[in-house]
């Protein structure tokens, strides 16, 4: 909220997909995150072409750093048991 989300978009954001407060951007770039995060899952070319759609390459990459970055952050504090430092 600070950021100036408003708290109904974070509320609805376990609902994303057909959530009427996110736009097609937000729902490419989520579903693309999703994707990357999830075992279970693959960055589809429909994924991509979605992502392609809203998205310049040099954002894409931007945004697939992110999400890579996060992921390795996460998995860092995890290994030498860092306390959460108030981002969620």
């Amino acid at each position: 909220m600070k950021a100036g989300i408003p708290e109904t978009k974070l509320a609805a954001l376990s609902e994303w997909a057909t959530s009427p407060e996110f736009s097609e951007r937000e729902r490419a770039a989520l579903a693309l995150t999703t994707a990357i995060v999830r075992d279970d899952l693959e960055v589809t070319d429909a994924c991509w072409g979605a992502v392609r759609e809203h998205f310049s390459e040099p954002e894409v990459v931007e945004l697939v750093f992110a999400v890579g970055y996060q992921g390795f952050a996460s998995k860092f504090a995890k290994a030498f048991q860092l306390a959460p430092q108030g981002f969620t």
